[in-house]
């Protein structure tokens, strides 16, 4: 029995012309990024930071994360598109039914955080100010605001969903998780793909196939909002600040802390758990949770930070 109850056939995006459609999944990652840009001004205008860093900062941010959050989704969880569509891989299209605009569903966010760390260690041997650690202690601030909007983007795309939920009071039917595009066409006998959703969320047989589910993404996505607002407390009402590594450690305890527990009502992207008792995220989160753990607990700077 489900005390609240959410029937999910979203509007995924905007049709521009064509094939191409804006997804408010993207959206969510434009949002992310201008947030993170005014928080991170912000950070550099109060630490009297020259504000000319700030736009090759952002370029870099933005080009690391979206890299290695696709390269990491590839080689973590669907390895199988090097050999059956390479090309998706670096381009928003699948090219397995013929040329489709899809946008880069698929970003892993275990790759976007190694590729964070690495984009910032490229721009500090460019931008010779502070030091790595300096940078990433600050950088995870928009980041955590930044995860916000990813997971709800997630939910919005019916997504990264959550395991069935049984008797617990919350659950969501995604509609188009359970049906896919072709399947919804299939069934109903409508071309439209819109059409036909909305044809399944009004059959009383079809849409009781779909079971409810966790609605994981929004789980992960209130979560992270404490991550940001307790990293912001710790920057600006703590000399915690000053301690080298500390935030950033900070950041990489919470947040993938947060990961490995919500995997617990969360579908293995992969199919990894009849073979091992944690799926393939959670493995890769606790390596994170354990470097955090270093940075926060005993990591001391060989030289001063200037």
């Amino acid at each position: 029995m489900h005390a609240l109850k959410l029937d999910w056939n979203p509007l995924t995006g905007i049709d521009i012309v064509g094939n191409f459609k804006l997804h408010f999944y993207s959206l969510m990652w434009v949002t992310a990024f201008i947030l993170g840009w005014y928080i991170i001004k912000r950070i550099y205008t109060k630490e009297k930071v020259n504000l000319e860093y700030l736009d090759p900062l952002f370029i870099y941010v933005v080009l690391a994360t979206m890299f290695g959050a696709r390269i990491g989704h590839v080689l973590f969880y669907q390895a199988e598109l090097i050999k059956e569509d390479f090309f998706s891989i670096f381009l928003p299209f699948s090219f397995k039914n013929g040329i489709e605009f899809t946008g880069f569903q698929g970003l892993a966010s275990h790759g976007a955080a190694i590729g964070i760390i690495l984009g910032m260690y490229l721009y500090r041997r460019k931008y010779n100010y502070k030091s790595v650690l300096w940078l990433l202690d600050r950088i995870v601030i928009p980041v955590a605001s930044g995860a916000v909007f990813i997971r709800i983007g997630n939910f919005i795309n019916s997504e990264i969903i959550g395991k069935t939920s049984g008797d617990f009071p919350l659950g969501v039917r995604f509609i188009q998780d359970y049906y896919n595009k072709y399947e919804a066409v299939r069934l109903t006998g409508i071309k439209n793909v819109k059409e036909a959703y909305n044809k399944i969320a009004n059959t009383p047989e079809l849409l009781e196939a779909v079971p409810y589910r966790h609605a994981a993404q929004l789980y992960e996505s209130f979560c992270y909002i404490f991550v940001f607002l307790i990293l912001l407390y710790f920057y600006a009402k703590t000399p915690k600040r000053d301690q080298t590594g500390f935030l950033f450690g900070l950041f990489l305890v919470l947040l993938w802390t947060i990961r490995f527990f919500v995997e617990f009502v969360k579908e293995a992207q992969v199919d990894d758990r009849a073979t091992w008792a944690l799926n393939t995220g959670q493995w890769l989160s606790i390596p994170f949770v354990l470097i955090g753990l270093y940075f926060m607990f005993v990591y001391k700077p060989k030289t001063p930070v200037v």
